[in-house]
C-alpha cells in the first residue's frame, strides 16, 4: 500500500512536524502562510481489521471444519474467503492472546502460562517486556481506530485492582482507545464482572430479563464500529472482539441448547467417527488422513456408568447450543459492519478457538468447576448431577463437558488444550475474508502458520511498517511471518518452517514438516500428578507430510531423526525464553515461591465503602484458617437490610449481610450447601460495630468451623459451618463492600437492590493473630494504625 504521508512511521509516535519558513508578525500579512493541520491516517487502503478470536474451541467442533456445531457465519465467510487448516495456536489462553497482539512467541513475550501461575523467569512473569509494543498500539499511534470487546487475561493478577497499574490492560498499555469486557480467564456469562475502560460497570437487565455477556458485548462492537465509521468515516478501525465463549461455564439459552436433542445419544466414540468422516468430505483434512487412536486416560464411551449418559449427553448439547449461539452473535457483528458499507474493505479473521478443546472439566464432566479446583469433585455423583441436569447451563450452573467430548472436539487429532505437544492442542480453524484484496473464494490453505503470524500479515495489509522504535524504545524484532503472501497463491511454498511448542512441560517442534513431540503432563490432572523428570519423557516422531493427524510414531524406525529434531527444539526454547521449563503448578500457585508479587501483605486489611469488584488475589486470605471481618457501619431509622461484604458467587462465598434487621452470615459450599448464622435481635438504628469470628476447625484444607456473630463487643449469635472452600471460591466474582453485584451468595436477596440501606464506613478482615480480640471489638483508629505501619 502506497504511504502518502510524508513522514516516517518506524518511529512511534511519529514526531510532530517543525516549525518551518517564514514567521510574519500579523495573520494578515499577506506572505502568512501555515500548512493546513493534516489528521493522522494509515496509509491509503489500509482495511478496517476485524480480528475474531474464540475461546476453547477445537478444529474438530465447528461445522465448518467438519464438526457437529452449526456455525453458519463461520461456513459464510469461509465460503466468501479462506479456511487455513495448518494454524495453530499456544495450547493455553493467555499465552495465544500475547502472542496473537504482539506477534511474538510466548515465551518471548512473557507469557509461558497464565497470569495466575506466573514466576520470576523472564519466559513466565506475564509481564509484557516493553521492547514489544502491542499491534493495537502500533495501528493507533498510524491512526487507526482500536477497541476490544471481550476476554483480557494477560493482565498481571497483581495489576488486577483499581489502583492498577494499568500499563497491561487494553486501554492502558495495550493501545486499545477502547474496551469492555472481562479481566481473567473466564466469566459468569449471566453475570459478568465488566470494565469499560478501567471503570467497573454494572449490567442492566438479569438472565430473567434476557441478559447474556455474549448479547451484550456483540451489542457494544455494533454501536462502537457504528459510531466510529458516523464520526471518522475515513479513519479505518481495528476491532479485537475475543468472546469469553466457549470457556467454561458453557453458559446458553435453554433454547440453544434443545435445537441438539438428541444428537449426542450415540456418545463420544461415534461423534469422533462422524466427525472425521465430514472432514474428509469438506476436504479439510487430506484423504489419506487416518484418524488417532483415543488414549487409555480416556474412557470409551461404552465404559462410562449409564446412570450417567443423560448428564452427559446433556453437556455435549448445552456446549454445541453454545458454540452455534457464539457463532450467530459474530454474525450480527459481520452483518452490522456489512450494513455499514465496509465489510469488501475489513480484513476479518476468524480464529476458531484459541488453543484446542478444554480437558479441565474431569472424566465425568461437572456441574460446577469450582467444586473441581477445591478438591471435591467427588461430590458430585451421578445422582448429584442428574438431579441438576435442567439447570446445565443456566444461571445456577457453572458446567463444563468431560474430557471425552473435549478429545472429540479435537478431531482427529491427539490430546487437548494444554497439550502443546500434539495437534489437539494447538491446530485451530481458521477463516480469513477480504473480499478487496482476496480474489479466491471457497478456497483452502493449506500453508503451516501460528498465531504470531497474524500481528505481521495485518501490518503489511495496511502498508505499515514494523516499528523500530516506540515511546523511545528499541523494539524485539516481530517473531511472525506474514500470511499475506498466501492469500491470492493457494500453492505458495511455506514461509514459517520452524515453530517450537511449550506449555507446562508437554512440547513439541515442528521444522519443514517432521514434528518431535512428548507429552509430559495431563490436562485434566490440574495438582498432585507425578509427572516424569524431563529427560525422560518418551518423545514421538511424525512425518507429517504423510501422516496429517501425527497418527504414525517413527521413533523407532528413525532415531537420528529425531535426535536432530530434539536438538532443535532445544536451540529454539533457548532462543524464546522457554528454559527453565516449570511442570509444579502447585508452586507456582503460591505467589511466595514463585516470586510474583502480591498486592495485599500481612494479617489484616481495611476496606471502605463503595470498593468491590476485588480479585482474590486482591483480597487477603481467609481459607483454611480463622478469620474475623470486622464493619463499622450506621443503620437507618428505617432498619438494616442488604449486604455489608461478600466476596464470591452463588457457585461458592461467604456474606455479611442484614436480614429483616437482624445480622446474618451466610458461608455458601460451592453452590452446593448454604450455612446460616443469624443474631437474636435486630439492629437498632445509629451506629455500630459489626463482627463475624469464624473459628476454624482445622485438622487439614477445606475443614469447618464456628461461626460467632458480635454486636459492639456483645455475642448476637453463634452456629456451624461444616466445611469450606479450601482453594477458590469464584473465578470472575469478587469481594464487595456495601452490596454483593454479580451472581448472590446468599439466597436471602437476588443479583439486584441488595444494597447495603444503612453506610459502610469502614471494615477490617483480619486472619490468624490478628483475628483475636478479648472484647470482640477493634479500634478504628487502632486498625488504621497497623495499616499504614504496613505500608
Amino acid at each position: 500500500m502506497a504511504d502518502e504521508m510524508p513522514y516516517a512511521r518506524t518511529h512511534l509516535p511519529i514526531p510532530s512536524p517543525s516549525r518551518t519558513g517564514l514567521i510574519t508578525y500579523d495573520a494578515k500579512d499577506p506572505d502568512t502562510s501555515s500548512p493546513p493541520i493534516t489528521p493522522l491516517r494509515p496509509p491509503k487502503g489500509a482495511p478496517n481489521v476485524l480480528l475474531i478470536l474464540l475461546d476453547d474451541v477445537g478444529f474438530g467442533a465447528s461445522s465448518a471444519f467438519g464438526g457437529p456445531c452449526q456455525t453458519p457465519v463461520a461456513e459464510r465467510l469461509a465460503a466468501g474467503g479462506l479456511k487455513y487448516n495448518r494454524f495453530h495456536t499456544t495450547a493455553l489462553c493467555s499465552p495465544t492472546r500475547q502472542a496473537l497482539l504482539t506477534g511474538r512467541n510466548h515465551h518471548s513475550a512473557g507469557m509461558g502460562g497464565i497470569t495466575e501461575i506466573a514466576t520470576g523467569a523472564p519466559g513466565y512473569s506475564s509481564i509484557l517486556p516493553n521492547t514489544m509494543s502491542p499491534l493495537a498500539r502500533t495501528l493507533k499511534l498510524n491512526g487507526y481506530s482500536t477497541a476490544q470487546f471481550g476476554k483480557c487475561h494477560e493482565v498481571p493478577v497483581w495489576e488486577t485492582s483499581a489502583v492498577g497499574p494499568f500499563d497491561a490492560w487494553p486501554t492502558g498499555g495495550g493501545g486499545f482507545e477502547y474496551f469492555y469486557g472481562f479481566i481473567g480467564g473466564e466469566a459468569n456469562q449471566w453475570y459478568p464482572t465488566l470494565y469499560e475502560g478501567t471503570t467497573p460497570v454494572e449490567v442492566d437487565r438479569t438472565p430473567d430479563q434476557g441478559y447474556h455477556f455474549m448479547a451484550d458485548m456483540t451489542d457494544k462492537a455494533i454501536a462502537w464500529i457504528g459510531q466510529q465509521k458516523a464520526l471518522a468515516a475515513d479513519k479505518p478501525f481495528f476491532t479485537y472482539f475475543a468472546p469469553g465463549a466457549t470457556h467454561a461455564p458453557h453458559h446458553v439459552p435453554t433454547e440453544w441448547a434443545d435445537k441438539y436433542a438428541g444428537k449426542f445419544d450415540d456418545g463420544w466414540d461415534r461423534l469422533r467417527e462422524e466427525t472425521f468422516a465430514r472432514q474428509i468430505q469438506l476436504g479439510v483434512i487430506p484423504p489419506d488422513a487416518q484418524l488417532t487412536a483415543r488414549h487409555t486416560e480416556i474412557p470409551a464411551w461404552d465404559d462410562m456408568p449409564e446412570e450417567l449418559k443423560p448428564v452427559l449427553r446433556r453437556q455435549m448439547e448445552v456446549y454445541a447450543g453454545f458454540l452455534e449461539y457464539t457463532d450467530h452473535h459474530v454474525g450480527r457483528l459481520i452483518e452490522a459492519i456489512d450494513r455499514l458499507g465496509v465489510l469488501d474493505d475489513t480484513l476479518v479473521y476468524y480464529i476458531i478457538g484459541d488453543n484446542g478443546a478444554s480437558a479441565e472439566g474431569t472424566l465425568n464432566g461437572t456441574f460446577n468447576e469450582m467444586l473441581n479446583f477445591n478438591g471435591m469433585a467427588a461430590i458430585e455423583t451421578p445422582e448429584f448431577l442428574m438431579a441438576r441436569l435442567d439447570q446445565l447451563g443456566g444461571p445456577q450452573s457453572y458446567n463444563h463437558y468431560a474430557v471425552g467430548w473435549a478429545h472429540a472436539m479435537d478431531t482427529p487429532y491427539q490430546w487437548t488444550k494444554q497439550v502443546a505437544s500434539h495437534w489437539g492442542g494447538t491446530r485451530n480453524g481458521t477463516i480469513v475474508h477480504w473480499p478487496a484484496n482476496i480474489r479466491s473464494r471457497g478456497e483452502m490453505r493449506w500453508q503451516f502458520h501460528h498465531v504470531i503470524d497474524v500481528a505481521p500479515t495485518i501490518l503489511e495489509a495496511a502498508g505499515l511498517p514494523e516499528p523500530l522504535f516506540v515511546n523511545g524504545v528499541q523494539q524485539h524484532p516481530i517473531e511472525g511471518v506474514s500470511m499475506l503472501y498466501s492469500f491470492n497463491e493457494a500453492q505458495a511454498r511455506d514461509r514459517h518452517e520452524t515453530q517450537y511448542f511449550e506449555m507446562f512441560g508437554n512440547r513439541g517442534i515442528y521444522h519443514k514438516g517432521w514434528t518431535a513431540v512428548t507429552r509430559h503432563k495431563t490436562p485434566w490432572l490440574l495438582i498432585g500428578e507425578q509427572t516424569p523428570a524431563f529427560d525422560d519423557d518418551v518423545w514421538e516422531l511424525y512425518d507429517t507430510t504423510q501422516d496429517w493427524t501425527q497418527a504414525k510414531d517413527l521413533s523407532k524406525q528413525m532415531p537420528d531423526k529425531l535426535h536432530e529434531l530434539q536438538r532443535l527444539w532445544l536451540i529454539e526454547a533457548t532462543r524464546y525464553n522457554v528454559l527453565p521449563m516449570d511442570d509444579d503448578l502447585a508452586k507456582r500457585m503460591n505467589p511466595d515461591a514463585a516470586g510474583r508479587p502480591v498486592l495485599v501483605r500481612g494479617n489484616t486489611q481495611l476496606l471502605f465503602g463503595g470498593m468491590g469488584r476485588l480479585s482474590e488475589n486482591c483480597v487477603v486470605n481467609i481459607k483454611n484458617k480463622s478469620h474475623a471481618v470486622t464493619a463499622e457501619i450506621e443503620v437507618p431509622e428505617t432498619g438494616a437490610e442488604g449486604v455489608i461484604i461478600a466476596q464470591g458467587a452463588n457457585i461458592g462465598g461467604w456474606s455479611l449481610y442484614a436480614k429483616d434487621g437482624k445480622l446474618k452470615y451466610c458461608y455458601n459450599l460451592g453452590g452446593v450447601q448454604h450455612f446460616y448464622v443469624e443474631a437474636t435481635d435486630p439492629l437498632p438504628a445509629g451506629a455500630h460495630q459489626v463482627r463475624m469470628e469464624f473459628a476454624y476447625a482445622g485438622g487439614g484444607l477445606g475443614k469447618g468451623g464456628t461461626v460467632t456473630l458480635y454486636t459492639d463487643g456483645t455475642k448476637v449469635g453463634e452456629g456451624e459451618v461444616g466445611a469450606t472452600l479450601a482453594m477458590i471460591f469464584s473465578a470472575d466474582d469478587g469481594c464487595d463492600v456495601g452490596e454483593d453485584t454479580g451472581a448472590p451468595v446468599s439466597q436471602d436477596y437476588g443479583p439486584r437492590g441488595n444494597a447495603f440501606t444503612g453506610r459502610v464506613k469502614g471494615i477490617q478482615i483480619a486472619i490468624a493473630d490478628a483475628a483475636q480480640s478479648e472484647d470482640h471489638k477493634v479500634s478504628p483508629e487502632e486498625a488504621i494504625r497497623i495499616a499504614m505501619a504496613r505500608q
